[in-house]
């Protein structure tokens, strides 16, 4: 079959391709997926450059979420049926033609979700999911916080924190574009702080009337970490994705921590067992058909930054790397 590939393994953009690499045979338990369209991550920058390692068993080829149909099923599997369309969520493997995955791993493809909106859904919605209902708990009357609010996951989380019947939503970004465009939304932010210029632990205390958050769902790390806990009101929740400022802190208090009683989760979904995700997958089902594409009317929908055919990969992995999207960047397969 076809994939992008990484010429020497890892390195800069151009180092991408598209070449022959072996077909995945389906094992017991698995489904064979001809994919249409697979979405991009910040991860898959990262793993581009050698700085991500892959979880043990995961393909090497980039990509963890896709849509396409399924073609072969390995034994065993009971929950599918060649020629059903599916999307879902793996460890690597997705920038290809074929990939195999778990039949627990797939969610049936809704009839009202595009092949494009469809591959947006699954890493950054179930990661969204699992930071603010799963470990934040979010529940009606809370204040959230996301940063990041432009990102898939931010987006996602923001809407989310919403449905759940979250007071307020504050979101951070870098732009005043971003930040206008992110309270424009159907249940986008209630309130937005541009993080370079604002404080955003000033700017939540007012918005709560000195209370603070009850979630934070934080990828940015060590320049974030002491206004995040400020930020946070007691037995607030903090859930960290990804560090993209740095992973130390020079200095900490615990203080905070302890007299207001926080609790400060990480997570990394790809490295999760396959009974976590499976079961993740089954509860986000409850969800899966409030998400509607851009025009679909939805209380949560999933928004296309720009969608590229897979000869122009590079493009569209200059376009995450140079920061440019607000929504997701999805490649098709064609």
């Amino acid at each position: 079959m076809r994939a992008i590939l990484i010429k020497n393994g890892h390195g800069p953009i151009e180092n991408l391709y598209i070449g022959e690499t072996d077909k995945p045979v389906p094992t017991k338990g698995e489904v064979l997926v001809k994919i249409v369209a697979f979405g991009l991550n910040r991860m898959d920058h990262y793993q581009r450059q050698g700085g991500y390692p892959i979880p043990p068993g995961a393909s090497s080829i980039l990509g963890v979420e896709f849509s396409g149909r399924v073609t072969e099923l390995g034994e065993g599997v009971t929950r599918w049926a060649v020629g059903d369309e599916v999307f879902g969520l793996v460890g690597g493997g997705a920038y290809a033609e074929f990939i195999n995955c778990d039949e627990g791993l797939l969610l049936k493809k809704p009839g009202h979700l595009s092949w494009v909106e469809a591959a947006s859904i699954p890493e950054n919605y179930i990661t969204a999911y699992q930071a603010l209902v799963k470990y934040g708990e979010v529940k009606k009357g809370d204040h959230v916080l996301v940063h990041a609010g432009a990102s898939g996951v931010g987006i996602a989380a923001i809407q989310i924190a919403r449905e759940f019947g979250a007071a307020t939503v504050t979101a951070t970004a870098s732009t005043a574009e971003k930040l206008n465009w992110l309270r424009s939304i159907p249940n986008g932010a209630t309130h937005t702080v541009n993080y370079r210029t604002e404080d955003f632990a000033a700017e939540v205390k007012k918005t709560t009337n000195g209370k603070g958050v009850d979630v934070v769902i934080d990828f940015v790390g060590q320049s974030h970490w002491a206004k995040n806990v400020e930020s946070l009101a007691i037995d607030g929740r903090m859930t960290i994705l990804a560090t993209m400022s740095g992973n130390e802190v020079s200095t900490v208090n615990l203080g905070p921590i302890l007299y207001k009683r926080l609790r400060i989760q990480g997570s990394t979904l790809r490295s999760r067992s396959l009974q976590y995700q499976t079961e993740l997958i089954t509860s986000f089902r409850d969800i899966i058909d409030k998400v509607t594409g851009v025009n679909g009317g939805g209380p949560i929908r999933t928004y296309i930054h720009k969608v590229y055919p897979w000869t122009e990969i590079q493009s569209a992995h200059h376009e995450m790397a140079d920061n440019k999207n607000s929504g997701k960047i999805i490649v098709e397969v064609r």
